[in-house]
């Protein structure tokens, strides 16, 4: 049992990094709705890994509805969401919109 555990723990493995890897090379990574909920300890190192290995060699944009300075919250832990942000925001053009929802206005 021990050995089967150590296989599929490996297989899993190998399946996340691919998967890292794919996202990687994207020339272009769209993070939607960043912010809907905290990061969890896993999540976040996964998009530290992801924004390092991106960082000022692909591009990223990341679409929340949150002002930055909450998402130091959200990341969580400090040093991660340090090493996260300084990655983000020192090289970013940022915009931000101001107004009602467009989804809110289709309602209406």
């Amino acid at each position: 049992p021990a050995a089967a555990i150590l296989a599929a723990q490996r297989a899993a493995d190998e399946s996340y990094l691919k998967h890292i890897k794919r996202i990687e090379r994207q020339d272009l990574l769209i993070i939607d709705d960043f912010g809907m909920q905290p990061l969890d300890e896993s999540t976040r190192m996964m998009l530290l890994e992801i924004i390092e290995d991106r960082h000022q060699v692909r591009s990223t944009i990341i679409a929340s509805q949150l002002p930055i300075e909450k998402w130091y919250d959200i990341i969580g832990e400090s040093t991660v969401a340090d090493a996260i942000l300084d990655r983000l925001i020192h090289t970013a053009h940022r915009i931000e919109l101001t107004g009602e929802s467009m989804r809110k206005k289709k309602k209406d």
